[in-house]
């Protein structure tokens, strides 16, 4: 069985699109292949800047012979039909044959279709691949109709077996395909041709191409660690821009340069995006002072001088963009000293934040507000969280946030403390996004908390009053990633909050930019009480998400949901956590199992009588030694488990209903609860509702699948 080897050869393909193109690459052709009736032992997909490769092995050399029965008309059917059915099988009716069935005989086709060698399948599969390739963007050149992502040069496609290689005769748009292909661009950019994936690789290593991108990404991040730490220094660990620079190069190579003197005072940060986003180059840094120091660059060409030219050019580009970046850093910094915090955030009344919730100074002093009501709750002092809140947005008016959008918070951190902000007001202004992403830190310290906290409720209140919420995957505004971070940011802490009073506090907050787009009247009480609530199962929906990512059973959520405090998250998921281990223990089937027959009887007497047995049971009308039982029973575990609830010992609690299990299973078996005394059969089924009632303390079982 052969293997395939198929590479397209072209000018740079953009980075960000190399490993998305080879995964696409090795679909379509393998799903074309396996529709077509040919199967394959493995795959592999690779990319460098300049190729798409893509590696079978074990390829079939040809499809199966198929063959295919095809019902036709009845013997006695009209000519038209006959003839119709004959032109869709391509067969003559004495090459039909009859078989009996229900309603008579009737036409068969026996359709057998030979099976196709494998290049005449890959001829027909490739280039239609190759021309409805899902690039994001394409191009045309020449005078030709294919689009590519750029200039498509070659295409190198063979099959290699025991006999040797042959290229997969094809050809599109004046490309025919064959066995060769072309090295590095510049140290080695003639052609040669290969005669298998392996000759392939080790050529193309001759010729100054590695083909992984795994190994070129961990070339340089072996060459720049090394080099940094021979001057004791460390690289700054950033694997996005690992994984873009190793999409850059094809072959890599290391070069550790100089930052001037006049910029290394910058901030940290500062220096690292700066050189990021304009040149993609790797920060290096003083472990002892967290200062960068230096700067990494990967370059696609070993040079005579070993990089000097390349790194002077590069120290030229570099020290133009970081004077920019010292250029508004400086002007920041004189905005701050004579006007203040305050006075770098007052054009934020001229940012709109949402034409139906305001200016960005509104929102700001909505926060503010929000963040002294949470502070108490969160062990803030309200004054500072205010103070924090006040000045979260200000970097939002600073040139350096204007050039570089993603530093935003972190600079608020340095102005602040520029400004002279202490107690925990600078690091608030630099956490309150946060978290940002499942991996995002959520923040610890109170201040930073409560306007964190503020920060997310105000959006959700907000948007939550105009009415424009997510729906389906739409999500403009973000309102599910706040909704997860307030979840994240209670959790993280063990907040004991009410949000129900909390949502409540931000929809009076937005009450001004809802009356200025809405009738008055919709600001009652009700309305606010119906828009939290609203909101609250907003919120609930995402724990419910962020629950079973943590192996917590849908039903197990929704009966602790179903209790009363489900506003305090940090009850809730302790409550939820803990049926959901007890459940898996044999005490937690016990007390599954002892609600629901005792729920299951209830119910079905409560329906057949058109009444509720929701009255406490007599003991006067205890007729047998079980239903005593039963009593004292249920007086023990009520006695055991409320204080244990009391003390949000859900385990315990639990454990001690589970030990009703014995006494209600001697109360079924011993009594009939349907009796024909009326007084006995009432005071009986009211029984059963102690048992459900007492179990329901710890959620609602009901709700629990069985």
């Amino acid at each position: 069985m052969p293997d395939l080897l198929l590479e397209l050869f072209s000018e740079e393909i953009p980075a960000r699109m190399q490993a998305r193109a080879a995964e696409d690459l090795k679909k379509l052709v393998t799903d074309g292949l396996v529709e077509a009736g040919l199967t394959y032992a493995g795959a592999g997909a690779f990319h460098t800047p300049r190729r798409l490769t893509l590696t079978l092995e074990g390829l079939s050399l040809e499809s199966p012979t198929v063959v295919e029965t095809r019902k036709g008309p009845r013997a006695d059917a009209p000519q038209k039909a006959l003839d119709g059915f004959l032109r869709s099988t391509g067969l003559t009716k004495d090459q039909l044959e009859l078989k009996d069935d229900k309603k008579g005989q009737v036409y068969h086709a026996r359709i057998e279709k030979p099976g196709r060698p494998a290049e005449e399948i890959l001829a027909e599969v490739i280039p239609a691949v190759i021309r409805n390739f899902p690039w994001p963007k394409s191009m045309r050149w020449g005078a030709g109709s294919l689009r590519w992502v750029r200039p498509l040069h070659s295409i190198l496609c063979i099959l290699t077996d025991q006999a040797g290689a042959r290229p997969v005769p094809f050809e599109i748009d004046g490309i025919e395909a064959g066995d060769t292909t072309h090295g590095h661009r510049f140290m080695a950019p003639d052609a040669f041709s290969v005669t298998s994936f392996d000759d392939y690789a080790a050529k193309l290593k001759t010729a100054r191409v590695i083909l992984s991108a795994d190994e070129r990404a961990a070339q340089i991040w072996n060459d720049a660690t090394n080099m940094a730490f021979a001057s004791g220094l460390e690289v700054v660990e950033d694997k996005g821009l690992l994984a873009e620079v190793a999409g850059l190069v094809e072959w890599p190579v290391v070069l550790k340069g100089e930052i001037g003197a006049a910029f290394l005072d910058l901030p940290p940060e500062v220096l690292q995006t700066s050189m990021k986003e304009h040149q993609k180059f790797f920060s290096v840094k003083n472990p002892a002072t967290g200062r960068i120091e230096r700067f990494v660059t990967v370059a696609n060409i070993e040079t005579a001088d070993h990089g000097a030219t390349i790194l002077a050019g590069n120290g030229k580009v570099l020290a133009a963009r970081l004077s920019d970046a010292k250029f508004f850093w400086e002007n920041d910094l004189r905005t701050l000293r004579e006007k203040g915090l305050e006075g770098m955030a007052a054009g934020l009344s001229e940012v709109t934040f949402h034409r139906k919730l305001g200016s960005q100074a509104d929102r700001v002093a909505r926060i503010e507000a929000l963040a002294r009501e949470i502070a108490p709750l969160v062990g803030a002092k309200p004054d500072l969280a205010a103070e924090a809140a006040k000045v979260c947005k200000a970097d939002l008016q600073s040139e350096m946030v204007g050039e570089f959008p993603e530093l935003q918070g972190l600079m608020g951190r340095y102005y602040a403390q520029a400004a002279g902000h202490d107690d925990g007001v600078p690091e608030a202004c630099e956490d309150h996004y946060k978290p940002l992403g499942p991996g995002d830190a959520v923040p610890s310290a109170p201040v930073s908390v409560a306007v964190a906290l503020a920060d997310k409720i105000d959006t959700l209140c907000g948007f939550w009053a105009i009415d424009e919420k997510p729906t389906g995957s739409k999500d403009p505004y973000a309102l599910r990633r706040a909704a997860l971070g307030v979840i994240r940011l209670v959790l993280g802490n063990g907040l004991r909050v009410k949000l129900r009073d909390i949502f409540i506090a931000g929809q009076v907050g937005n009450l001004d930019a809802l009356a200025r787009v809405a009738d008055i009247t919709k600001l009652a009480d009700d309305w606010q009480q119906t828009t939290t609530a609203d909101l609250l199962a907003f919120l609930h929906d995402r724990l419910k998400v962020h629950l079973r990512g943590e192996g917590i059973r849908h039903d197990v959520i929704d009966a602790c949901l179903a209790m009363e405090g489900n506003d305090d998250l940090t009850l809730l998921v302790k409550r939820a956590e803990a049926l959901s281990a007890f459940l898996k223990t044999d005490d937690g089937e016990n007390l599954v199992q002892g609600y629901k027959r005792a729920a299951n009887i209830l119910t079905q007497a409560e329906d057949k009588d058109g009444v509720e047995y929701r009255f406490g049971a007599d003991v006067k009308f205890v007729d047998t030694a079980e239903e005593k039982a039963l009593f004292a029973a249920l007086d023990q575990a009520e006695a055991a488990a409320n204080p244990a609830l009391e003390a949000e010992d859900f385990p315990a609690a639990m454990r001690a209903m589970a030990a009703l299990r014995p006494a209600v299973d001697a109360f079924f078996e011993a009594v009939q609860v349907n009796a024909e005394n009326d007084i006995l059969r009432r005071n009986r089924l009211n029984l059963l509702h102690g048992i459900t009632a007492t179990c329901e303390k710890i959620a609602d079982l009901s709700r629990l699948e069985a």
